[in-house]
Formats: C-alpha cells, structure tokens, sequence
C-alpha cells in the first residue's frame, strides 16, 4: 500500500482536491472484546473548547466524543491527555502571513504548513479541556504547538519529526505496551499521533467513534489509509471490555 507522506497529506488537502479517489481504508475491527490491562493506557487527543462548536476551529460534532471518552475512561488505570498550546502570533496561524487565508498553505522549515484559524492560544478558555470530560485516572497532560515557529500535531513528535515530546519515553517507563487513541481530529491530531505510536513500538488502536475529523476533501480517507498502511488497528467503543 502507498504511503503517502504526511506533509505531503496536509499540502494536499489544503489545496482541496488532490486527495480525492483514495477510498476508505478497510475497518479492522476486533473479533473478540479488549479488556484493557495494566500495560495499556487511553490517549485522549485535543478535546478542548477550541475544536468543539462554538470554538475557534471546531470540528463537526466535536463534543460527541466527550460522553464516549468518559464511559472508555472507566476501562483504562492509565490515561494520557493532550493540549494544544499554542502562543499568540504562532506559525500556524494564516493572521501570521499577510494576505494568508486559513486552510492556504505556506512554507516554514519542517515543511509545508496548513494555516488554521487563530485557535488554541495558550492560558485562554479556548485552549481549556472541554469541562465536561471526566477522566479520573489520567496522570499526565502533553502540551503541544507551544514552540512559536512549530506546529505539533502529534502527541510524541513535533512537526520536525525530530523535537520529542517525551511521551514515548514516559510511557515505556510506566511498562506500557497498547496505546488506544481517541479525540479531535481524527485526520490531523489523532492520526499522527497513532502512527507516531506505532513508530515508537507500541500497539496502536484507534477508536473511531471516539474521534470526530475535519475531512479537508478526502483527508479523512488518507489519513485511515496511512495508519492502516502502519499498522494501526480501527476499533469502536463496542469493542472494549467495560470496566
């Protein structure tokens, strides 16, 4: 299977088209219930007020996610959650670039960079977690997107694909083995942090219904085809053992 790069995904579906074609990636789904154990730990990935309606970039049916996580969080001792961070001005931001419309693309060092709305910014009610998640065994939060002249979408490495965040790091030390990834957006944030994972060396699931994506013109599409391609495993709710 082609591996699209993902810079490459994001120029693409910027420019709005150029995905199209590409076709779902076939669901794996799990023939006998999970039951997440001891060496397993729940990502929760940017379900902040920015990304939910009335947000600053909201994702299509954001806060649907929010009850699923919350039942999910009952089944999993080890959870993680993610924040992006961002400072005013950021790199990202198409009001950084004169003449810039958000979802244009632009060229910073890393690559090629989808500008978003001005969202996020740290110490902000939009960059809060959404107040309703309920997550009483989660033991760390990753900041992401804090560097000025960075974007991070995923929750292990920036966008250099160099910076680590230090989560892999933490999680091989609490012994951890499967990472389930759930949260906002599917496309961007939770599909790279899965392939990121699955770089790292654990066994990645994400569970679908527990994410919601943005689907720039076939983003979402690509995006399934890639993690399939890394060996992500697609999984729903139904699929993990309740607590």
């Amino acid at each position: 299977m082609h591996d699209i790069p993902r810079r490459t995904l994001l120029k693409a579906t910027a420019a709005f088209g150029l995905v199209s074609g590409l076709g779902l990636a076939m669901p794996i789904f799990a023939a006998t219930k999970i039951k997440p154990d001891g060496k397993s730990a729940l990502i929760v990935v940017d379900v902040q007020n920015c990304f939910i309606d009335g947000g600053t970039l909201p994702v299509k049916g954001g806060a649907e996610v929010v009850p699923v996580i919350n039942k999910l969080a009952g089944s999993f001792g080890n959870i993680v959650v993610t924040q992006d961070w961002h400072t005013p001005g950021h790199a990202s931001f198409a009001s950084s670039y004169p003449g810039k419309k958000p979802f244009e693309t632009t060229r910073l060092s890393y690559g090629t960079q989808v500008l978003w709305p001005d969202h996020c910014v740290q110490g902000t009610d939009d960059a809060a977690l959404d107040k309703d998640l309920k997550l009483p065994t989660a033991q760390l939060i990753i900041r992401k997107g804090f560097h000025k002249d960075m974007d991070s979408y995923s929750a292990f490495e920036e966008a250099d694909h160099k910076t680590a965040t230090g989560l892999g790091g933490y999680l091989k030390q609490r012994g951890i083995k499967k990472v389930f990834v759930t949260g906002l957006a599917t496309d961007f944030c939770v599909a790279w942090t899965a392939m990121d994972a699955r770089k790292a060396g654990f066994e990645v699931y994400v569970i679908e219904d527990a994410t919601r994506a943005i689907d720039l013109n076939g983003s979402l599409a690509a995006a399934w085809k890639q993690m399939a391609a890394k060996g992500v495993k697609r999984i729903q709710s139904a699929d993990i053992e309740s607590a």
